[in-house]
């Protein structure tokens, strides 16, 4: 599914070239998520933030009404350390997000000419996110999803999750045009999931012994990490609420405004059409 979606973001990228005007732009910034490892205060929150970049394409239809196809890298984190809990888990996820959303521009916005410089916007879409939650053991990073700390993959508990989920991504920004062709922006996205793994913690403990012998001595290890033995069945997570996640950035980008990528409009055609209704 995520490379039938990846093909047909490919297809419509000539359509986007032949846009009213297409603008490519960088985005550059932060991500954070929310999950059964996220810290509990602001503080400590702010602490687990990470560095984040991607690049877009817009299809700008009128003054309000956009198209963005874009693809960002961020890295997200969790530790119990934050809230001195007893499971003693932590883990970190590399992100790669591909989403389209539509964008409505509150004022209107267009860069030629100066006519409209500014405007906030408000945006929704969806997309997928490849994640990959991994945990510090023994100075080495260990890829979670494989052993199934859940005892995902033994008897009736189903599959192991998949590392490629959808995504609602949605939130708003501002745009600026410095002149004609570049544009200053700000973002802030919000990204429903609709997994509870993005950090391997979801639902219950399986009974260490069937998962040892199921999954593998280092599986029944990562899965409870208290020095404890914990019967199972006993929560591990809240299944109950999925993870999220969260980029906020500053873009610079292009617009092609004379001919688009490959001479799809004129300046003197600026104000024919509906083009100059909105």
């Amino acid at each position: 599914m995520f490379k039938k979606f990846c093909f047909c973001l490919i297809i419509m990228l000539p359509y986007l070239a032949n846009a009213q005007y297409t603008e490519l732009g960088l985005i550059a910034g932060t991500t954070n998520y929310q999950g059964d490892l996220s810290p509990s205060n602001l503080k400590t929150s702010l602490g687990r933030t990470h560095a984040s970049f991607g690049a877009f394409g817009r299809y700008n239809m009128t003054n309000h009404w956009s198209v963005k196809l874009g693809l960002t890298y961020g890295t997200i984190s969790g530790d119990d350390v934050d809230n001195n809990r007893s499971r003693n888990l932590n883990f970190r996820s590399d992100l790669i997000d591909v989403s389209v959303t539509g964008e409505f521009n509150l004022l209107g916005y267009q860069p030629y000419a100066l006519e409209k410089v500014f405007s906030p916007y408000a945006f929704i879409g969806i997309g997928f996110v490849h994640f990959n939650p991994r945990t510090k053991y023994n100075d080495e990073w260990v890829e979670l999803q494989p052993l199934g700390t859940e005892g995902q993959g033994i008897g009736d508990n189903g599959d192991k999750y998949g590392l490629v989920q959808v995504v609602i991504p949605f939130g708003g920004g501002l745009k600026y045009a410095i002149n004609d062709s570049w544009n200053l922006g700000a973002e802030l996205g919000f990204r429903k999931t609709f997994t509870d793994h993005l950090d391997d913690v979801s639902d219950r403990y399986e009974d260490q012994d069937v998962l040892a012998a199921g999954n593998g001595e280092l599986a029944a290890t990562l899965a409870n990490r208290t020095g404890e033995a914990i019967p199972g069945g006993t929560l591990r997570g809240n299944p109950e609420n999925k993870d999220w996640y969260i980029f906020t950035g500053f873009s610079i980008s292009y617009n092609f405004l004379d001919n688009g990528l490959v001479g799809s409009r004129s300046r003197g055609k600026r104000k024919s059409g509906c083009y100059s209704n909105f």
